[in-house]
């Protein structure tokens, strides 16, 4: 079997190398030439541990390489972005787009898989553009929607070991996805309709953007009630069926920030707690910028001068480059915008350099400044001693204080 893997982002690049690496021969596509180009040299243009090993070795052996269009393949698999337009309505065209680039390649006996996360009934809608092009392929080609479950930093164990959800549009369609999937994936392979797969994946995300925003809620509580909202989870998890997460500045990623929005889009009036979860999660960000901003403006009235100001982090979360939807780019942003002129220094260990923002090592940043704003828990930041003589805004729990 040939399968075709369009969008070589954080999840259909590591799919497709996973699935070469089980024997699969695999063509990859990315619009982005330079994606391709240094994809083929055998580079990562992602951060994941021991994936450009890995996928050096699958071009080696010639199970795997990168195009910038489809080729003809037994199986297409859309792992493209679905991101939000205007006021957060669910933007499909990348995965219509990729559905229409593989339109003249598909024949009869084809598999063809949405991964990318998507409204409900979307499956339905590409399936309905498919045949009205090529009428032909009706009950002739199989088709089914798989969400992927991946944690960045551990996606080469997860691929594998995760359970995956599986809705094809007749009981043939999941069959036949099922049967491609239990090549490399040793998690169980759960069987329903597409509909179902679509919903469930958009609930596992809202399901969590629930609970961090009550963790984010009882921070901003426990702030204006003088508690330490570290120890007091800890203390309230005591409780054998009490499970509280962790607060952060918000939410980021394409996953948690978006998918949401996909639910309360089309079910505005019956998404109630989801839309409030939603709500809380992104005034937190909007809470930590206003909080620095005081912060300065009161370390200046004290002291006659501006504050060095040391912002660390710009990736959604530990230990990873991905900066996409990430509260702590926001704050950043929303900093050097209401404090024009300041001293603002600004950290991201896991990326090079940034278009927006000059960045600065992270030792460097924290010496120097005068309040510290710890924003993403990286791992290098858990080596930065509490310093009693600066003025620490810890968001992200480096040190529970």
């Amino acid at each position: 079997m040939k399968a075709c893997f369009m969008g070589l982002g954080y999840i259909g690049l590591p799919t497709a190398i996973i699935a070469a690496k089980h024997g699969i021969d695999v063509v990859g596509v990315d619009i982005n030439p330079k994606v391709v180009e240094v994809t083929n040299q055998g580079k990562l243009h992602i951060i994941e541990p021991g994936m450009e090993e890995m996928l050096q070795e699958v071009i080696a052996d010639g199970k795997f390489k990168a195009y910038t269009t489809p080729q003809l393949s037994d199986a297409y698999f859309m792992v493209v972005p679905t991101p939000f337009k205007g006021d957060h309505e669910p933007d499909v065209s990348y995965v219509e787009a990729a559905t229409r680039a593989v339109l003249p390649l598909l024949k009869e006996g084809d598999l063809y898989v949405i991964e990318s996360t998507s409204p409900v009934g979307t499956t339905e809608m590409m399936a309905n553009i498919i045949f009205t092009e090529r009428p032909e392929l009706k009950d002739k080609i199989f088709i089914a929607y798989c969400p992927e479950r991946v944690l960045p930093g551990n996606v080469i164990y997860e691929l594998v070991h995760n359970d995956r959800v599986i809705g094809g549009l007749n009981p043939e369609s999941t069959d036949k996805a099922i049967g491609f999937y239990s090549q490399f994936v040793k998690g169980e392979l759960h069987k329903t309709n597409s509909r179902t797969a679509e919903m469930c994946k958009l609930t596992e995300n809202s399901s969590r953007d629930v609970q961090i925003a009550f963790a984010n809620e009882l921070s901003l509580i426990c702030d204006k009630a003088g508690i330490n909202v570290w120890e007091l989870i800890n203390l309230a998890n005591k409780h054998p069926r009490v499970n509280i997460l962790q607060p952060g500045c918000g939410v980021g990623g394409h996953c948690i920030a978006v998918d949401p929005y996909f639910i309360t889009a089309d079910y505005p009036a019956e998404s109630k707690i989801i839309a409030t979860a939603r709500n809380i999660n992104n005034y937190k960000s909007f809470w930590c910028a206003e909080k620095v901003k005081s912060t300065m403006l009161e370390f200046e009235l004290k002291n006659g001068r501006k504050p060095v100001v040391a912002m660390m982090g710009l990736a959604f979360k530990p230990n990873i480059d991905d900066l996409r939807e990430s509260p702590s780019k926001t704050i950043v942003g929303k900093v050097i915008q209401m404090c024009n002129n300041a001293d603002i220094l600004i950290v991201e260990p896991n990326v090079e350099e940034h278009k927006q923002f000059k960045l600065t090592d992270y030792k460097e940043a924290f010496d120097k400044a005068d309040i510290v704003v710890m924003l993403t828990a990286h791992d290098q930041f858990k080596t930065l001693p509490w310093d009693e003589n600066k003025i620490i805004l810890d968001f992200c729990g480096i040190y529970k204080k």
